[in-house]
């Protein structure tokens, strides 16, 4: 799906905010589908922030159009407040008062004329923490700090929520129980969500829809598969997955590189750059192309090997466990999976 495609739920059109002569975005469009997760990721400094701030009313663009459910949040001379937008919004550092119980941070979010015991009751057992209404910011985990957050935002009862790297500031060992835990609540609860991360892995598993941005632009818009194998141009290849990029030249359904003569996947002939994806490769004691073995990376289930090819060009391989190699061992390397080609410039 490119951006804007779709039925939109969410919809950002040519979102352009500057920040004295920087530009964050440069003309951003975005769209999200009712129910879907949303993944937004992109390196540091591409905009992912402020796009969602946009959204929530936090910043305001200096052109283009924000709409949810159809409805002007800015543009046309309209520019609708972040408490009336029905927006919810996870900060990074979650933003919990710490002088404030569970209790009265999720409180902070309901209106007025709630029963506010009860619906911070409901709150606290959705996200389940049931019981822990008294304690204080501090005495939680990280996780638990996370679901107080999401409780909080939830508590306006918002049509969209929004996280900005939700899981950035839990330690590695409980960041996967929490990102599963998170998704399975979003699910549960049925709202929409964007998420922004810088985190690749966290976007292709937790997402429906997966927007890569670049330089304050949505290069592409896809479900994680997608934008995988089929990325868009040459600067989301290089950014999703571990992209080997060669240059060589495409000419009737095969490419000529360095690794050989191959099939590739490209609907165009002439000077190219080639990508191969590093789990698309193998390496063989015997035939192949040379290289040399420079580094490995052992993680147990699998192995991730960087060679250099004859030209000096490094090349990653990643292999699953059982085959020794050293540094300064010399190998060949196959294409066993799919090469794609983009145009040179």
């Amino acid at each position: 799906m490119s951006p804007g495609s779709g039925t939109e739920f969410l919809a950002c059109r040519g979102v352009v905010k500057r920040f004295g002569s920087t530009v964050a975005l440069a003309g951003a469009d975005l769209a999200a589908r009712q129910g879907d997760v949303l993944a937004l990721v992109g390196p540091s400094g591409c905009g992912k922030t402020t796009l969602l701030r946009v959204v929530a009313g936090f910043e305001q663009p200096d052109a283009g159009e924000v709409r949810l459910e159809g409805r002007v949040l800015n543009g046309r001379g309209i520019s609708v407040p972040p408490d009336r937008r029905r927006v919810g919004m996870v900060f990074q550092d979650f933003a919990l008062f710490p002088h404030m119980s569970v209790a009265r941070n999720i409180a902070f979010g309901l209106p007025k004329g709630v029963d506010r015991r009860r619906r911070v009751q409901e709150l606290l057992d959705l996200v389940g923490l049931p019981g822990l209404e008294a304690r204080m910011p501090h005495e939680l985990s990280g996780g638990q700090q996370q679901r107080v957050a999401m409780a909080r935002a939830l508590a306006a009862e918002p049509a969209l929520m929004l996280l900005d790297e939700p899981f950035s500031n839990l330690d590695p060992s409980i960041r996967q129980r929490v990102r599963s835990e998170v998704k399975q609540l979003i699910r549960a609860i049925g709202i929409t969500a964007v998420f922004v991360t810088h985190d690749q892995e966290e976007a292709l598993s937790i997402a429906e829809q997966v927007a890569v941005m670049v330089a304050g632009r949505v290069r592409q818009v896809g479900a994680p598969h997608e934008v995988y194998s089929k990325p868009a141009d040459r600067t989301v290849a290089a950014f999703i997955g571990e992209a080997n990029l060669l240059p060589g030249k495409v000419s009737g359904g095969m490419s000529e590189s360095e690794l050989g003569r191959v099939p590739v996947s490209a609907d165009f002939a002439g000077n190219a750059e080639m990508m191969v994806r590093a789990e698309d490769l193998a390496i063989t004691e015997h035939g192949g192309t040379p290289v040399e073995v420079e580094h490995v990376e052992y993680y147990g289930h699998d192995m991730l090997v960087t060679a250099r090819l004859g030209s000096g060009r490094p090349l990653r391989v990643r292999l699953k466990t059982g085959l020794e190699l050293q540094p300064g061992q010399r190998v060949g390397v196959t294409v066993t999976g799919r090469m794609l080609a983009f145009p040179s410039p």
